[in-house]
């Protein structure tokens, strides 16, 4: 499929529902792989249902949880998935495979983790009234330093390509880290109208350019720009690029994510199931898109390449995708569209053997044909390249392997070898004894050993 197609001269954004997904369990949370071609469900029932997204069919189950799961995150080549649960676990599972790698308990739930954008051997964990803490895969955390010990609803999250961490708390006060060494880069309070500040719910990045999204307690989402940021430094007063709101309902907002070009932000409302889009550029709003009437909203993704959100509410993952209208004159310029049957006219020239008009195309200037065409060389499609990167991820998980579900044979399917099977089978089992027991691999699920999580406070400027 070439991407490059798929870019329309008119809106890019969805605009009607197109369906819905039923994970037959109760869906919480999602989150699209970084192709947009698997997109992971986190179930009531701790199940995480991945589904392969252009099929629309489900490509794997796993077994995760035993308590709901609140919220997911995949590896930047799609091959190990990031869950935490309601019982304070966070676990790294093996898409592929659908085995748990690493399990982690901490002393709270959990309401948000992250892989690092670029290594799947980080990942940042923000738990409840306690600091954000930045893990590693063998266990060994770094805690994030606060502002303020009092407060300790922190909100997290890397910038787009994992050098910073950007953290929020409830005074109003993002304070932007190096990841390396937790340095203090910069730091700014997000005021109202007056000297009021307002509690930082969440903050996201957008998948292109530097701008990062606040969601506040004000019922005001606010852009701002990395590179201001940066540059304000410590108690900087960095100006929003945009501030978006719904001035007339003063909707406070569950879930806000950018589009995959980062033109466009959506945000879904906490009190219904309705998601508001802006333009990011200009700040108007451009669509409402509701749901059914008295349904709860409970997250909210956009696809990272076309213009898809999928959203959750009642347990089910509804989608929302732009109208397709065939355009056949795009194929054929002189194609006419007809309501009703006409009677053909055929040209005078139509059917000859010989052509007529040979002698003017001949006319035309020459033709160049030392120009080669290289039809073996595959350009990277942009829209999974990083500006500062060349080449895609070869090794990045696209698609899982379905099992074929086998019917049962017709009558007169030949089943004479199916009937010596089992015997067969049996005997050369007695035969091998222990020597295949001891090779095979044991049918149980392995266990993987929880390793607790010990938090200690830190506050800015002071060493650990």
């Amino acid at each position: 499929m070439n991407l490059e197609l798929l870019e329309s001269f008119g809106q890019n954004y969805p605009e009607e529902f197109d369906g819905a997904l039923d994970c037959v369990s109760i869906a919480i949370t999602c989150a699209f792989n970084r192709h947009g071609t698997l997109l992971a469900v986190g179930c009531n029932d701790g199940r995480i249902v991945v589904w392969d997204f252009l099929t629309r069919g489900i490509a794997k189950i796993i077994s995760a949880h035993v308590h709901p799961v609140c919220t997911l995150c995949w590896s930047r080549d799609g091959h190990k998935l990031l869950s935490a649960a309601t019982d304070n676990t966070v676990s790294v599972w093996d898409v592929v495979e659908g085995e748990c790698d690493k399990t982690y308990r901490f002393p709270s739930p959990i309401l948000k983790v992250q892989f690092h954008p670029r290594y799947r051997t980080q990942f940042l964990v923000c738990p409840m009234k306690h600091p954000a803490v930045k893990m590693e895969i063998d266990g060994k955390h770094s805690v994030i330093p606060l502002d303020d010990d009092s407060d300790l609803n922190i909100v997290a999250s890397y910038d787009r390509r994992g050098t910073n961490i950007y953290t929020g708390n409830a005074k109003g006060r993002i304070l932007v880290f190096s990841v390396s060494d937790l340095k203090l880069l910069a730091s700014f309070r997000v005021t109202t109208g007056t000297l009021n500040t307002t509690a930082i719910k969440s903050i996201e990045f957008a998948r292109r350019g530097s701008c990062f999204l606040v969601n506040s307690a004000d019922r005001i989402i606010r852009v701002y720009e990395c590179g201001e940021v940066l540059a304000c430094g410590k108690d900087g007063e960095p100006e929003p690029v945009q501030k978006l709101q719904d001035l007339v309902n003063k909707t406070l907002w569950k879930k806000c994510c950018f589009s995959g070009d980062g033109e466009y932000i959506v945000a879904g409302s906490a009190r219904q199931h309705s998601l508001y889009m802006w333009e990011k550029s200009v700040g108007n709003l451009v669509k409402i898109l509701h749901g059914t009437k008295g349904e709860l909203l409970l997250d909210v993704v956009w696809h990272p390449v076309r213009p898809i959100i999928a959203s959750i509410s009642s347990g089910l993952v509804s989608i929302w995708a732009q109208n397709q209208v065939e355009n056949w004159s795009a194929f054929a310029p002189d194609f006419k569209e007809l309501d009703e049957n006409v009677e053909y006219e055929e040209r005078e020239s139509e059917f000859d053997i010989e052509d007529e008009d040979k002698e003017k195309e001949e006319t035309k200037g020459p033709y160049d044909e030392d120009i080669e065409v290289d039809v073996t060389a595959i350009e990277p499609i942009q829209a999974f390249v990083s500006s500062d990167e060349e080449d895609e991820d070869d090794d990045a998980l696209l698609y899982l392997q379905v099992t074929p579900e086998i019917d049962e044979p017709e009558e007169g399917w030949p089943s004479t070898t199916d009937t010596n099977a089992p015997e067969d089978q049996s005997q050369n089992e007695k035969k091998r004894g222990h020597s295949q027991s001891s090779n095979a691999p044991s049918p149980k699920k392995k266990r993987t050993k929880s390793q607790e999580i010990s938090i200690l406070h830190q506050k800015v400027g002071t060493k650990s």
